[in-house]
C-alpha cells in the first residue's frame, strides 16, 4: 500500500503501467478515492495502463488518505497534494483526467501548473448550476461520517471547509475567464445530472479554445467510440 507523506498529510496512491504519466482523479466528491473508479461507466485505469503510467490516489481524508482539517483549508490544499505526489514520483509533465470532482481538480491543475499539464480530460465534471444546496448536502454527509473519528476538529472548521469548497462559482476551482483562455487541450465528456450539469460541460466545450466535446459516452453502445476517442486524444497530445 504505497503512501506518500507530506508533513501531516498521508496520501495513498497506486501506479499502474509504464509510459507517459496520466494522473486520474476519482469521482466521489469529498470521498474521492481509487475504488470509486469501479463505479464509473467504465474504468479508464486498466484501459490506459496498457500505454501510460497511470497514477491514481485517494484525496485527503478519503479512502486511506488522511490530513488535518482546519478552517483555513481550501481547494488549493488538494491541488498542492496532487502536485506534491507527482513531484515525489519524479513526474514533471502529465495528462490529467478527472471524473466528477476530479474534473474541477483537473481544471485547477491546468490553471495552477499549465506548463506541466499536457492535456486534461473532464469526465462529467461537477459545476454550479442551481445546485449549491446539493453540494452542501453531499459535504454534510461526508463530514457526518468522518467527524466521529476526528474529535479534534471543531464544528467551525467543518463549516468553514464546506463554504470554502462550495461557495465559489462555476467549476469551484476556476472561473469562466480562465476557461475562455485555458491553454491546455481539453476533452469534455458531457455530464447530465444534478451534480454534473450538462450545461456546464457544454459551456466549457464552447468557451475553451482547445476543447473537444463527447456528448454520449456512458451508454454501453456509446462506450467503445468514447474509449477510442479518449485514446486518440491522449495520443495526439503526448510529447514525442
Amino acid at each position: 500500500m504505497p503512501m506518500f507523506e507530506k508533513g501531516a498529510v498521508e496520501l495513498h496512491y497506486e501506479v499502474h503501467g509504464t509510459g507517459y504519466p496520466v494522473l486520474l482523479i476519482a469521482p466521489g466528491g469529498m470521498r474521492s478515492a481509487i475504488p470509486l473508479w469501479e463505479r464509473a461507466p467504465w474504468n479508464p485505469v486498466g484501459q490506459l495502463a496498457r500505454r501510460y503510467r497511470v497514477i491514481v490516489m485517494d484525496q485527503r481524508n478519503a479512502g486511506r488518505s488522511r490530513a488535518p482539517i482546519t478552517a483555513a483549508d481550501r481547494w488549493q490544499d488538494y491541488l498542492d497534494d496532487q502536485l506534491a505526489l507527482l513531484d515525489h514520483l519524479g513526474v514533471e509533465s502529465f495528462h490529467v483526467g478527472g471524473m466528477c470532482i476530479g474534473g474541477a481538480f483537473a481544471m485547477g491543475l491546468a490553471q495552477a501548473a499549465p506548463q506541466r499539464v499536457t492535456s486534461a480530460v473532464l469526465f462529467q465534471t461537477i459545476g454550479l448550476s442551481g445546485n449549491r444546496q446539493a453540494f452542501y448536502a453531499m459535504y454534510d454527509g461526508w463530514a457526518s461520517e468522518l467527524s466521529p473519528s476526528r474529535p479534534e476538529v471543531p464544528a467551525a472548521a467543518w463549516d468553514a471547509l464546506k463554504h470554502a469548497m462550495y461557495d465559489r462559482e462555476f467549476l469551484f476551482t476556476v472561473d469562466r475567464a480562465f476557461v475562455a483562455r485555458c491553454p491546455v487541450p481539453l476533452l469534455v465528456l458531457c455530464g447530465d445530472d444534478l451534480y454534473h450539469p450538462k450545461d456546464i460541460s457544454l459551456e466549457i466545450a464552447r468557451s475553451a479554445p482547445r476543447a473537444r466535446l463527447v456528448e454520449r459516452w456512458k451508454e454501453p453502445e456509446a462506450q467503445p467510440a468514447a474509449m477510442a476517442e479518449l485514446e486518440r486524444f491522449l495520443a495526439a497530445h503526448t510529447p514525442g
